[in-house]
């Protein structure tokens, strides 16, 4: 101990008592480091539910299942593919919840980043826009049948629904929504396989499958009444 304490500067025996000054990172130091573990996982519990979140509480399902409806009416198989309908649909989600994430992020965000309020009350505050927009687009049967099932008491007015009972009733109601528009979509060209089927058969064309030549008409049909256009314009004014 004699030889390093002579050999070596005090200043290196020491125990480090801290970053230098230029290495200081924030969250690490000082007395907001005992929160940083707690921050990491719930960080990461938020991303690992993020695809739920989405799933449940957007317009991404009825959506996606519109989409899908389409291409299995078009016939075209893996055309357009999944990941560009999810993308698609991805962004007319983000096209019509920015407008609510812009009034989450004044009523909650705003105020727990200036400490106003705790991190529950910012749930608390951000979840209530939420729950408005679930609830205009949710069946009151299907909300009925979520308080039957929590046993919860009948609710005076929406707002005293518990997001238990929201939730799970607008995914039914979306997914009604999305099946109830697919279906609409699915008969113009029900009708167009119909008819070649019958042409196809009476001509005695028995060897040349009628999706051969239905398909190619369907396609061109969708593409001469332009419509994704009125697919997506229809789709987005059902929320408006």
């Amino acid at each position: 101990m004699g030889i390093a304490a002579g050999v070596f500067p005090r200043s290196l025996c020491a125990a480090p008592q801290g970053l230098p000054n230029g290495l200081a990172i924030p969250g690490l130091t000082g007395g907001s480091g005992s929160s940083l573990p707690v921050n990491i996982i719930v960080l990461l519990t938020v991303l690992t539910l993020l695809p739920a979140i989405l799933l449940a509480m957007t317009p991404f399902v009825r959506l996606l299942v519109v989409f899908h409806f389409l291409r299995q009416a078009l016939g075209t198989q893996n055309t357009p593919t999944n990941q560009t309908l999810i993308g698609l649909a991805l962004f007319l989600t983000y096209f019509i919840m920015q407008p609510l994430g812009a009034d989450i992020y004044r009523v909650a965000i705003v105020p727990l980043q200036s400490h106003k309020i705790s991190a529950t009350e910012a749930i608390v505050r951000g979840s209530e826009p939420l729950r408005q927009f679930m609830l205009r687009y949710t069946r009151q049967k299907d909300l009925a049948l979520f308080v039957e099932l929590a046993k919860e008491p009948r609710p005076r007015r929406p707002d005293d629904l518990s997001m238990r009972v929201v939730i799970p009733a607008y995914i039914l109601s979306e997914l009604k929504a999305g099946f109830q528009i697919g279906t609409v979509l699915f008969f113009p060209f029900l009708v167009v396989d119909l008819v070649v089927a019958s042409v196809t058969t009476s001509v005695g064309m028995m060897q040349l499958p009628p999706v051969v030549i239905s398909t190619p008409l369907k396609i061109l049909l969708f593409v001469m009444v332009d419509g994704w256009h009125l697919v997506v314009g229809s789709l987005m004014k059902s929320f408006y």
